[in-house]
C-alpha cells in the first residue's frame, strides 16, 4: 500500500510538471507574435463578426487599417470614406494596441459606423524588440502600429488578398476597383511609384520630397552598396498597397523585412532622419523590382508635407485616394485641403479626439 501511495504521488508530481510546461510554452508563443483580441459579442450585434464568417463570402473587400489611441478619429474618417463610396461588401481588420481596444470598439459602435463588418486585432509591440531603435527626431514614425504592415500573416487574415491603408487617407473612389487590380505572377504586392504622376512632380520638387532610393538608404554603407540597387531608381510609398497573402507567405516577406530591421538596428543603414523614416526602407529593399504598379490616381500623396502647397482642385476631384503623408495632418492646423478630409470626419463619442482649427479656444 505504501508503495502504491508513493507511485501515485510521483505520478501527480509528473502531471503537475507537464501542465506547467504546457502553460509556459503557451505564454512564450503569445509573447513572440502579435496577438488577436477575442472580441466576443452577442449574436444580435452584426458589426463585429468572426473571421470565419467573413471569409465565406468571395466578394468581400478586406481592408487592414491601424487605429492608434491618439489618432483614432483619423482611422474612422478613412473607414467612413471607404464605405461611403462603394456598394461592395467591405470587411475591416482594425489593428490597435491593447490599451485602445475599448476606445476603438466604442468609436465604431456609438457612431454611424456601427453597421460595418469588422474585427479588432490586437498587435503586440514586443515583436519589435531588437528591431527598432528609439529616435527623437521623428518619434511618431516609431509608433508600433507603423510596423503592422510588415506582419500581415501574423494577423490571422483568412483572405487571400487584402488592401493595407495608412490612417491619414481619404478614399474617394470605389475601393473595389483598387482591390481588383491584377498582380503580376510572382508579385506579393502592388504599390504606386513615386515617379508615376507628372501632375505632382512640380509640387513634390517644391517641398523637397524624395522620389528615389537615394533619399531613403545610406549609400555610404557597404551593406547598402551590396544590394546593387541604383540610387536613382524610383521609390514607392508603402502607405497604400494590395497584398497577395499566399505569395507574401511563400516568399517569406515578413522574415526578409525583419532581417533588414535587425540590420539597421546594428548598422544604422537608414534612420528616421531620412525621408521615409524606418518603416519605408525595409519595404523598398525587399520589394525592389518585385511589385506591380498601381494606377497613380489610387495614391495621390504628399498632401501633408507642406501647410502652404496646394494641388489644383480639378486634380483632387479626379483622385481616387488622397494621402496626407508628412507632418501636417488634416485633423490638425495648419494643413492643406482640410475640406477634403473633414467631409468624412466622425466626432469621437468619447470626446478624446478633436479637430484642431485656428478658431479653437484652446
Amino acid at each position: 500500500m505504501a508503495l502504491l501511495r508513493k507511485i501515485n504521488r510521483i505520478l501527480l508530481v509528473l502531471l503537475v510538471l507537464m501542465v506547467c510546461l504546457l502553460l509556459r510554452s503557451t505564454l512564450l508563443r503569445a509573447s513572440t507574435r502579435p496577438r488577436l483580441s477575442e472580441n466576443r459579442k452577442s449574436p444580435k450585434n452584426a458589426g463585429q463578426v468572426s473571421q470565419e464568417h467573413a471569409a465565406e463570402a468571395h466578394d468581400v473587400v478586406p481592408v487592414v487599417i491601424c487605429a492608434s489611441e491618439e489618432r483614432m478619429g483619423a482611422s474612422m474618417a478613412t473607414i467612413n470614406s471607404i464605405i461611403s463610396n462603394t456598394d461592395a461588401s467591405v470587411f475591416f481588420y482594425v489593428v490597435t494596441l491593447r490599451d485602445a481596444v475599448k476606445l476603438t470598439r466604442r468609436y465604431i459602435e456609438k457612431t454611424k459606423l456601427k453597421g460595418i463588418r469588422y474585427k479588432i486585432v490586437e498587435f503586440n509591440p514586443m515583436v519589435l524588440v531588437g528591431k527598432v531603435k528609439p529616435d527623437s527626431s521623428r518619434p511618431d514614425l516609431l509608433h508600433p502600429l507603423n510596423f503592422v504592415r510588415f506582419y500581415l500573416p501574423l494577423l490571422d487574415i483568412l483572405h487571400s488578398r487584402v488592401i493595407y491603408l495608412d490612417d491619414d487617407i481619404i478614399v474617394q473612389g470605389d475601393i473595389r476597383d483598387l482591390f481588383n487590380i491584377k498582380l503580376k505572377p510572382g508579385h506579393a504586392a502592388a504599390f504606386a511609384t513615386d515617379c508615376d504622376l507628372p501632375s505632382t512632380h512640380e509640387t513634390v520638387r517644391s517641398i523637397g520630397m524624395q522620389t528615389t532610393y537615394m533619399g531613403f538608404l545610406d549609400y555610404r554603407k557597404q551593406e547598402v552598396k551590396d544590394l546593387g540597387i541604383n540610387p536613382s531608381d524610383c521609390s514607392f510609398n508603402p502607405g497604400v498597397f494590395v497584398a497577395d497573402m499566399n505569395e507574401w507567405k511563400k516568399q517569406k516577406v515578413t522574415k526578409e523585412l525583419e532581417k533588414w530591421m535587425e540590420e539597421n538596428f546594428r548598422q544604422n543603414i537608414y534612420s528616421s532622419a531620412m525621408a521615409g523614416g524606418v518603416a519605408t526602407p525595409p519595404m523598398l529593399i525587399v520589394f525592389h523590382d518585385k511589385y506591380t504598379i498601381l494606377d497613380p490616381l489610387w495614391h495621390i500623396r504628399h498632401l501633408g508635407w507642406s501647410p502652404d502647397v496646394h494641388y489644383p482642385e480639378n486634380f483632387l476631384q479626379e483622385a481616387h485616394l488622397l494621402h496626407w503623408n508628412g507632418p501636417f495632418k488634416p485633423w490638425n492646423y495648419p494643413a492643406v485641403h482640410l475640406d477634403r478630409w473633414e467631409k468624412w470626419f466622425i466626432p469621437d463619442p468619447s470626446g478624446r479626439f478633436s479637430l484642431e482649427r485656428p478658431d479653437d479656444d484652446s
